[in-house]
Formats: C-alpha cells, structure tokens, sequence
C-alpha cells in the first residue's frame, strides 16, 4: 500500500515541482480556500493555539493572523514540493542571509555548531545553507512512516549537500565526529512538544508553562558545542532572510537548561514580530496542564545521563 500511494503521487509531486512560481502561488491560493474555508483543516486548533497566547488580542485581530497563516501554510507546503525541481540558483536567491560571519568565525576555531531553530516562516529551505559552510551540514529529522516518501524527502534535502540524520541516529553521529575531528553543523528543529514521559523541562513559551525539547542542549552541553539561534523573516511571498545569534558559545558554563530557554526567547521573539509564520496548526499546548509538581526517580536519572 505504501508503495502503491507513493507511484500515485509522486508524477503528480514531480510536475507541480516543474511549474513555475507564479503557478505555483496561484495554486497556492485554490488550495487556501479548499482548506481553510472549505475544510476548515485544524481550525479548532489554530484558533485554540491563538486565543491562548495572544489573550490581549481581540477575537478580530487574531482573524487576521489565523487568515494569514492559513495562506502562509499553503504556500509553504507548495514550496516543499518545489523544492524537488528548484535551481540551485532560484533557491540561493529566494533564500538568503545577513551575517554568515557569525558561523564562519566559529569554523576559525574549529568549532562544529548546533543550529537551532523552530518551525517558522521557512525551515526547508535552510538547505540553501549548506553552500555557504565549511562545515559538513546535518540535518536532525523525525523519519516519516512511509519508506519511499521518506526516501524522497532525504534526497530533495540532501540535494545540495546536507546529510539527513534522525534523531535515534544523532548522539552517537554527533560524538563521532567529535571524537574523529570531524568539523560538522547539525541544524535541529527544536519548538515542537515533546512526549510528557520524556520531558525534563517545563518553562513559560508563550507565556503557557509547556514541555520543552532538550536533546540539543544535551548534546551541546556533553560535547561542548556552540549553539546559535537561525531567526528566518519573511521578505515577501517565496522570499526568506536568516539571521544568525550566537546562543553561547560555551554551553558547559550555563545553568542546566539555560540553553533552551534563551532559544525559546528567540523563537517568542520571532512570533511576537509576524506571528502569522509559526505553526499554529501543530498542537504545542496540549500538554500544558499536566506538569509534575516533582521529579520522579526515572525522570532524575535520565537528567544525570
């Protein structure tokens, strides 16, 4: 059946991929109808998401940003696929970036980096990194349950020279290349909810005490990797600009956590400026109710690992 679903749809991915970016976008707008006033796809969840962190709104501006998202999601979702016809070219030119010294002073001195960054505005098209680095580029990714898409996704991000890892695959990748001197730059997604079994930080996002990812801050803190903050803005439809801030460059010296709330700052900066580019559809409050008022024995000796 997976096989069978991906034959059907992939000749279909591969022609919208060949379209221009004016169809592209025109098509952007029929899906946009088709699933937000006609579906009405996850609108609960957006509206709910909404309400909730931007309580000071009135119910008409947060319209307004709900509106915008629904037509920034689907012309994201329009440019993953074209991401399997795009140029190099095309992609270096609708994605940019401001201040690359701040990586290339850190690959002076030898340092691999964690990037971290969440999903807003335009994460797929952070490939358009990789030719800018010295850096070998890695890319922490969630495997999806279909094997041909999940191949299909790898190559379109391993196009220009990323490497695609999944997260059962990073501490062990990570600490090799440490070891083998290996100068690497692993770009980690980092905003979403984590299972509440597994989280060892509840912290303020959004102004709502959630779970938080901490992998990456794990992984810096062991290994003594810098991490930096990409902050990706929307110029205008199909065009991005990254800008890159240091987090710190020496996570050991930090209080335990301290790294992933100064990235959690920059990711509330981020949606305060044009909260209509994160993605609101993704269920990141869900838990927020169920916090444990302490640590249990497993959950502190998963800490100390």
């Amino acid at each position: 059946m997976q096989l069978l679903v991906y034959i059907l749809a992939y000749p279909l991915l591969w022609l919208v991929s060949r379209l221009p970016f004016k169809v592209i976008y025109f098509l952007s707008d029929g899906i946009y109808v088709l699933l937000y006033r006609v579906v009405g796809y996850r609108k609960k969840v957006v509206r709910n998401n909404l309400a909730l962190v931007f309580p000071n709104k009135s119910e008409e501006e947060r319209l307004i940003i709900e509106k915008k998202f629904y037509r920034h999601m689907c012309d994201m979702f329009m440019e993953m696929i074209k991401t399997m016809g795009i140029s190099e070219k095309e992609l270096q030119k609708r994605f940019t970036f401001t201040n690359l010294e701040v990586l290339h002073q850190l690959e002076a001195q030898n340092k691999s980096i964690m990037l971290m960054f969440p999903h807003y505005a335009s994460w797929e098209w952070a490939i358009a990194l990789d030719r800018h680095i010295q850096s070998k580029g890695y890319g922490i990714y969630q495997k999806i349950g279909n094997k041909y898409f999940d191949k299909l996704i790898r190559d379109i991000r391993q196009k220009y020279g990323t490497t695609l890892i999944t997260t059962k695959e990073t501490r062990e990748l990570v600490a090799k290349n440490k070891k083998d001197d290996i100068l690497s730059m692993y770009g980690i997604l980092s905003d979403q909810s984590p299972m509440v079994k597994k989280a060892l930080l509840w912290t303020p996002f959004m102004g709502i005490n959630v779970p938080a990812h901490t992998g990456a801050e794990m992984l810096c803190r062991k290994l003594d990797l810098p991490a930096v903050y990409l902050k990706v803005s929307k110029l205008k439809r199909g065009h991005y600009q990254g800008t890159f801030s240091v987090l710190t460059e020496h996570p050991k010296e930090l209080e335990e956590f301290d790294l992933t709330k100064a990235f959690l700052k920059k990711v509330e900066e981020s949606i305060q400026e044009a909260p209509e580019y994160y993605f609101w559809t993704h269920k990141r409050w869900k838990h927020k109710d169920k916090a444990p008022r302490v640590f249990n024995n497993d959950m502190i000796e998963r800490l100390a690992d």
